[in-house]
């Protein structure tokens, strides 16, 4: 399979961010925590450059907990700040308000010897399609005022929210970038849904997934679908068709229903907590 989806929205989408960059003091930036730096897309550093920095591990209840902590110390290292979050359900929000402060206190310093009292830090929120930005905003507001939808490509244009005396967000569409040098990215970014699925060949990105589950969590697909784990990854969709009674008329398996269905359980956490990238690979 090849990967590779960039819209037009996205160039424009870029370009606002590139021109609105000069109004903003901290760059947030969200990751899934599954996979950390397959997510993170390699134009927002060069974007970012000079401006201070803070790393949302987010979706992080999806993800292995000692692998987020590794990840976390990784990010550090690199001169990031970094805030393991879960936005659906509130987990490290509050914490936030804090690190932005922390994160710009050179900024508001400078204001301060300026005479520039209360002039709240701006910050703008990126991230690739379908990471949780709009969840995040709405989450750390305790308001619904950015859109939200599981699949890529929900937030349009810009939109600026004022959190509070302190802080203003700018909002941004997700982009991905024109090309995955590496395709294990796109394959990456295809499993948790940063690619429009209609775009995919679902079945073998089931295969796929099967394979890195035997790897990584052997035993896991077993426990779940109640099947043996076959080295072949087609026949072991092929039982967890069987075991869900995935069927077609005439009682024939329905793998493309079998493959959706371990995707989802996939990216909804039913199959236990799972990180795809882990920190030590990259040190």
């Amino acid at each position: 399979m090849h990967f590779q989806w960039y819209p037009g929205h996205m160039t424009k989408a870029k370009r606002m961010m590139q021109e609105n960059i000069k109004l903003i003091d901290l760059v947030i930036e969200l990751v899934d925590a599954r996979i950390p730096i397959s997510s993170r897309n390699p134009d927002i550093d060069e974007l970012g450059n000079n401006k201070a920095r803070l790393i949302l591990l987010n979706k992080s209840d999806l993800a292995e907990e000692t692998q987020n902590d590794a990840w976390v110390e990784y990010f550090k290292r690199k001169g990031f700040a970094v805030v393991k979050v879960n936005s659906k359900k509130g987990g490290g929000i509050k914490s936030i308000h804090g690190v932005i402060q922390e994160a710009c206190k050179e900024k508001i310093e400078r204001d301060r010897k300026r005479g520039i009292l209360n002039r709240p830090v701006r910050a703008m929120v990126v991230g690739i399609p379908n990471v949780g930005k709009s969840t995040f905003i709405n989450a750390l507001a305790g308001k619904a005022c950015a859109k939200t939808g599981n699949k890529p490509g929900v937030t349009k244009g810009k939109q600026w929210i004022r959190l509070n005396k302190n802080v203003e967000l700018l909002d941004t569409p997700g982009i991905l970038w024109p090309k995955f040098e590496d395709q294990k990215v796109g394959l990456r970014l295809a499993f948790i849904g940063s690619i429009k699925d209609e775009i995919l060949n679902i079945e073998e990105l089931a295969a796929e997934l099967i394979q890195f589950m035997k790897k990584y969590y052997m035993g896991v697909l077993a426990e779940k679908y109640d099947i043996m784990e076959n080295e072949d990854p087609y026949q072991c969709l092929a039982d967890i068709a069987m075991s869900r009674h995935c069927l077609l008329k005439g009682n024939e398996l329905d793998m493309a229903k079998a493959a959706a269905l371990l995707v989802d359980d996939f990216r909804s956490g039913k199959l236990g907590r799972i990180t795809l990238e882990f920190a030590g690979d990259y040190e």
